[in-house]
Formats: C-alpha cells, structure tokens, sequence
C-alpha cells in the first residue's frame, strides 16, 4: 500500500477523434456515423440525418482542426505537462465504408505522424477503437451492429491498427461508453454505439441487446487478435459510469437501485468476466427475447476478457420507490422514478455534480472485478468567457477537478484502489459530443471558435492550464 500516488501514474488529457479532427473528407476518409449528425443546443437534441444534406450544419466536419493543429496542440500538452493523451482512430479514415479489402494508407499515416509526434514529446497515445465512429456505409449496408456481418469487419480494423501500431502504443480500449446505449431511450447513443437507427418501438430493446451483444464478442476477438501481435498491449473496456443511489434507506429504494445499476454493469460484467450474466438471461426469458449467440461466440467471450477498466465519470443518479418523491418513472423496473438528489448542485446542462461519486465508483467496480481502473473521462462543461487579455478565469473548473482528483487520490491511498491515470475530458476545448456546441466547453485550453462555426480557432490557455500543470508537476499533491 501507498501513501501517495505513484511516480508512474498517467496524468493526461483527453479527446475523440470526430470531435477534434475535422478534415471530415480529405485523404480518403469516409462519412462517418458522426459526419451526419447537426448542431443542437442547451437541450436541443442533434439530428441524425440521411447522408450529408446541404444547408445543415455539421459542427464534427471542421471541429478544432486538429488534423492540421495537431502539432502546435501537441507542444502545449507538452508544456502541459501531459503523461498520455486519449484519443481515438477514425474508423472510416483506415477503412472508409468498414468494408474495403485494404486499408486507406493515407488515413494511416496521418496516425503514425500523430503517434510519432507524441512519442517525441514524451507522451503516451492512449487510443479507443471505436468512440462513435463508425462507418456510415455500415448503417447503410448492413443497419448497423445488430447484424453479425459487422463483427469480422470490426476485427480487421482493430487487427490492422494493432498490427501498425504496435511499437507505437501500449494502452487500448475497444468501444467507447458501450452501455450509454443501455436502455434504447437515447436515439444519440443507440446511433453511435451501433450505428442503428430503430423505428419500431417494441423492438428496440431487444435489438439494442443484440448489438450490444455483437459489440461485446467483437472486443474479445480483437483483444485476442491484439494479444496474439503483441502480447504486451494492454487492452481494456470504457464504460460510461452513472452510479445510481437509493434515495432512502428503504428496501425498495436499496433495491431499485440494484436493478438500475444492472444496467451498467451488464456490458462490463461481459468484458471482464468474459459471460452473460444471470441476472440478463432471466430478463431475456422474462421479456422473450431471441438473443443470438452460439457455443463459439460465448467461447470467445471466455477468451478475451479486458486488462483494465477504463471508465468515463460525470455525474450519480439516485432513484426512489416512494410514492411522495416526485421523478421521472422508469420502465423495467417496477414503481420506481430517478429522482434529484437534494444533497448535491447541477450543473448549466443540469448535471448532477458528485465528486464523491468518483471514490464510490472506484471502490464498487475495483471490488467487483479486481482488476486496475483507468479514469479515462471526467471534466466541467461550462460557459467560458474570454476576457481583454485573451484568457478565462475558469476556478469553477478548477474547483470541480481538484475535488474530483481529491476523491482519486482517496480512493488510491486510503481504499487501495490500483488506478493507472486520469485523463480529463477535453483538455482542450472540442466539440460537446451530445449537443454539437462548441460553447460547451471543458478545455484547459480555449479555441477560438463558436456555434455557428465562426472563429479563428486560436488557441489560449486558461487558468486552468497553470492549475493543472503544477498538479501534474507535484503528482497531485498540490490542488
């Protein structure tokens, strides 16, 4: 046990690739299932459109420029003072319809240069296979991840970037917050975590279990391809943690909050136990659901099970059986509503801030799967004012990490939770994943650049960079 946080610990910052990159359609990458979605607001939902359609603005198709910054960028994460840097490869920029016999060699290239300039600058890549990128071509073709035939396709693109990359990068994660798709109720997560588009209500659950099942074999394939070409990878899982609390010390409510967190760990339990858990098998039979998985499927399952848990954390939930608490009902389980917790604020977008959530999670998942945890998404999105002397005075953000790393720190130091590091989201502004806004920003690093496209995309740093860099430089011992 340790009385600190270790020498070797991965501070860093993280971004995806369709939030970032831009160059939507240049050197032979493909539409992605990312290109077709439009800008929304502060509770305006994106559109998912057919294909690209004139006159809509698509805010992922020039994004931050980062294909064209990324050197510049990468010289203020080195002054930073980054450890690893999260992103993720394009899928439809190595295969650009997922179905091509040999890979685009230019969209290859572009992450060697991106690798290598990291590498130079002493930074690890910490790369995610698939982060809500997905060919466009596979929703067209096959109607996404609830068709089998995406599986081999899925595993060629991881086996040739592992194959490519080797010597390059040590730390992978195959899909990116696969149980956001959990449910079915976000029509977002359902199209970027499988790239399907549900019209029939009374089958949308059901196929959202199979392709999270499709998902969920496809990762242990390509972890045991990975494994096979570099027995040193270290290849995990990321999953989107909303940890959801009783509201009382009522059975009912200690119960509810059981069942909703089933929900989370259905995806995890998978790709680290490498089995369907009972408890998914009962609702299935309950439900009559026809989930298609053979011997062999089940077989590889077993096999390629994930090193680590890498996991994004934003905000708890809290859910109540009592009939005087006011909520929003849920429905597959029984007299129960997710409630707001009156013990915590929210925040502009109504997020619920919990800092202490972070230890909870920690705590709950290390036990139940014994394996390192990797913090690999936690931030503030908030509206930054730039002031006169080009910079923002952003101590809300400030404020929210260091009481979350604080609450990591606990957890590595009093629980004796192995935490391997700590990326916080955007470290440098991007485009917000579920509104399209630019204007929700999480960055330590401002760009120029706002809603409706308009900007310089100047980089700047705000306070927060100053902050992070001494945390960094002191391994988290002055917040």
């Amino acid at each position: 046990m340790t009385n600190k946080i270790g020498d070797n610990f991965l501070w860093g910052g993280a971004i995806a690739a369709h939030q970032a990159e831009g160059a939507w359609n240049i050197e032979g990458k493909g539409l992605s299932i990312a290109d077709v979605m439009t800008a929304g607001g502060n509770g305006i939902p994106r559109k998912i459109t057919q294909g690209v359609i004139e006159g809509e603005y698509y805010p992922n198709h020039e994004a931050i420029d980062f294909y064209h910054h990324y050197k510049e960028d990468i010289e203020l994460f080195k002054e930073l003072g980054l450890k690893c840097f999260r992103t993720s490869i394009a899928w439809s920029r190595i295969f650009p319809k997922g179905v091509e016999e040999e890979p685009n060699e230019a969209g290859l290239l572009y992450y060697d240069r991106l690798f290598d300039t990291l590498i130079e600058h002493g930074i690890e890549p910490v790369i995610t296979l698939s982060h809500f990128e997905m060919p466009y071509y596979i929703y067209e073709k096959f109607g996404g991840f609830s068709n089998k035939e995406v599986i081999p396709l899925f595993v060629k693109f991881a086996t040739c970037v592992f194959e490519r990359y080797k010597d390059k990068v040590t730390y992978w994660m195959t899909f990116n917050e696969i149980n956001n798709q959990a449910d079915g109720q976000d029509p977002l997560h359902v199209w970027t975590n499988s790239a399907m588009i549900i019209e029939d209500e009374t089958k949308k659950e059901e196929l959202v279990f199979q392709a999270g099942i499709n998902e969920l074999i496809a990762s242990a394939a390509a972890v045991i391809e990975g494994k096979k070409i570099n027995p040193d990878f270290q290849i995990g899982c990321m999953m989107a943690y909303v940890p959801v609390y009783p509201y009382s010390c009522n059975p009912e409510d200690m119960m509810a909050s059981v069942k909703a967190n089933e929900r989370r760990f259905f995806y995890n339990d998978i790709h680290a136990r490498g089995k369907v858990p009972t408890y998914a098998l009962k609702y299935w039979a309950e439900k009559n659901y026809q989930i298609d998985i053979s011997k062999e499927e089940l077989a590889i399952l077993k096999e390629g099970t994930v090193d680590y848990i890498g996991f994004s954390y934003y905000m708890s939930g809290t859910i109540s059986t009592l009939e005087e608490i006011e909520g929003q009902a849920t429905e597959d389980i029984q007299q129960a509503k997710i409630v707001k917790n009156p013990y915590i604020e929210v925040s502009d977008w109504g997020w619920p801030i919990d800092e202490v959530g972070l230890r909870y999670v920690l705590n709950t998942v290390y036990q139940r799967y014994d394996l390192p945890m990797f913090i690999v998404e936690n931030g503030f999105g908030a509206y930054d004012q730039l002031t006169e002397d080009n910079t923002v005075h952003d101590d809300y953000r400030v404020e929210y990490l260091s009481k979350h790393i604080e609450q990591m720190k606990k957890a590595i130091v009093e629980d004796g939770v192995p935490v391997i590091g700590y990326t916080p989201w955007g470290v440098i502004d991007i485009v917000s994943f579920g509104s399209g806004e630019m204007e929700k920003r999480y960055g330590m690093i401002y760009v120029d650049k706002d809603n409706e496209g308009n900007g310089t995309l100047q980089r700047l740093k705000k306070d927060s960079f100053s902050w992070y860099q001494k945390v960094i430089e002191t391994n988290g011992e002055k917040l």
